[in-house]
């Protein structure tokens, strides 16, 4: 199809650390004087990001972009699917809202139907850059979906990629799960795997070997590196699988009650079960003068010293969800700052009004809000995409509602949508300033802003100033070549730069 090099990671399962690969594999790249671009045909995902040109891709995408030192686009992944149900997903398409569809019908019929966009995407991409870095999904083994699978094998095929697997040690099974999925490939598509890629391995290298030798002896391809696990390495995951992972209050929170003005302050964000974007607190969790956890019970919420509501893809859904646990009394009563970002935001509100039916296939639609801020909601069809800064800080807008102010409503903040002049507010904030929503996601990413916010809240929880504050966003170059070094030492880089020579 293209006279472009290609390397596509395709993993033995989801969450086995592709998006990270190929974004450490893109620095490397980089550094080299590629001119190196990410590409993950369709990807599912609730953290998304928006682009310069008002388009929304997923955040995996965004990070990779960056370590490519490329400018994200909605190429790079031109079908995001955002799940809102069980068995239905909201389908972007190259960056704005196409439709809404069941599983079966995505599987069946559209992805058929949407596949020469992907592949126009990627002859445009291709186009532009010397190496193209292809990101699979899940598995290329997934023997049920394989007649109508776009993102692993068949883009593989159409990229001409050469292919490399990767497998998680650290879930257990890895020899397993590396030989099952060659099993399971039709003849034509093992052919495209060159190597393997064992990752996370925390021990002995030297115990694991022998296994290593056997799987290169009995799937006839190399082992290209064993990666150790790498602490610390503060960039986001993309994977929803990820928030089952994530920080419980009974991991982190033992040990910072009591009242000890140096102790952690404590950071409860809201588990609502659609969760969108909760990659907004990963930065927040860092800091050591801070202790994040996500809670989804009475108990844990009553504990907390701030409370968050993050984004959602099905706000009401998680509205209602709220106050059927007893949840939306809880954040109503509690005595400190109460914060809500995008979703959270609006459930902050006096109501939520769905007319159209945008949420809930068609069918109009309006549920209360927890009435701590004077502002009402109204979904639209049309779905606000836009980076955005202000004075204190930047991020993006991703949000289907447009907010409506009542009397005496004061705004968080005055924002500038790129490419528009004109600023709008943004959010709003209660009298006294305990209780604050923002549509902008990524303001905890901003240093400045993280840190102001972490002193002021510690103060009013009558708690010491921090000690100590992380410059995250400083860092972020420094946490890309890290991990580029670490890969550096851990794969044979030589073996893939054999695969695509040298750049022109």
């Amino acid at each position: 199809m293209t006279s472009t090099k290609a390397i596509m990671l395709l993993g033995t399962a989801s969450h086995v650390g592709k998006s990270l690969l190929t974004a450490g594999l893109g620095r490397i790249f980089s550094d080299e004087g590629w001119r190196v671009a990410p590409f993950k045909a369709q990807n599912m995902s609730l953290n998304s990001a928006a682009t310069p040109d008002g388009r929304e891709i997923g955040r995996a995408q965004a990070l990779q972009a960056e370590a490519c030192r490329a400018v994200p686009c909605a190429e790079m992944n031109p079908i995001l699917l955002k799940p809102c149900s069980e068995s239905g997903s909201q389908v972007v398409l190259l960056g704005r809202v196409w439709g809404q569809v069941t599983a079966s019908d995505y599987h069946q019929r559209r992805v058929e139907d949407l596949f020469p966009a992907v592949l126009a995407s990627y002859r445009k991409l291709a186009s532009r850059y010397d190496l193209m870095l292809l990101e699979g999904a899940g598995s290329p083994a997934e023997i049920n979906l394989r007649e109508h699978d776009i993102v692993n094998m068949r883009m593989a095929h159409a990229a001409d990629a050469a292919c490399l697997l990767v497998g998680d040690i650290d879930r257990g099974g890895v020899f397993a799960s590396l030989l099952g999925t060659l099993e399971l490939l039709e003849a034509e598509d093992r052919a495209r795997i060159r190597g393997f890629v064992i990752n996370k391995f925390r021990g002995d290298q030297s115990l694991l070997q022998p296994g290593v030798d056997m799987m290169e002896q009995r799937l006839a391809i190399p082992c290209l590196g064993v990666v150790p696990f790498l602490r610390d390495l503060g960039l986001e995951e993309e994977d929803g699988v990820a928030i089952e992972q994530r920080l419980i209050p009974g991991r982190v929170w033992n040990g910072t009650e009591g009242s000890h003005r140096a102790r952690p302050l404590r950071v409860g964000v809201i588990a609502l079960p659609h969760i969108a974007n909760f990659t907004d607190f990963d930065a927040l969790a860092q800091e050591p003068s801070v202790s994040l956890a996500f809670v989804e019970d009475l108990k844990d919420a009553r504990r907390a010293d701030v409370l968050i509501l993050p984004g959602s893809k099905q706000t009401l859904d998680d509205l209602s969800w709220l106050h059927a646990l007893g949840l939306a009394e809880a954040v109503s009563a509690h005595p400190g700052p109460v914060i809500g970002i995008c979703g959270g935001f609006q459930m902050l509100g006096i109501s939520i009004e769905d007319p159209s039916g945008v949420e809930s296939g068609g069918q109009p639609r309006s549920t209360p809000g927890l009435r701590l801020l004077p502002v009402r909601t109204i979904m639209r069809e049309e779905k606000t995409v836009r980076r955005v800064t202000a004075r204190s800080f930047s991020g993006y807008e991703i949000h289907m509602g447009e907010t409506e102010y009542e009397n005496g409503a004061q705004p968080f903040a005055c924002i500038t949508r790129e490419g528009e002049l004109a600023p709008v507010s943004d959010g709003a904030v209660s009298e006294g300033g305990r209780i604050w929503g923002s549509y902008v996601h990524g303001l905890f990413d901003d240093d400045e802003f993280r840190h102001a916010w972490i002193d002021r809240l510690r103060r009013a929880c009558g708690l010491d100033p921090p000690a100590e504050v992380l410059p995250v966003t400083a860092q972020r170059e420094a946490r890309m070549n890290r991990w580029a070094d670490h890969l550096r030492s851990a794969m044979a880089l030589n073996v893939i730069r054999s695969w695509i020579g040298k750049p022109e």
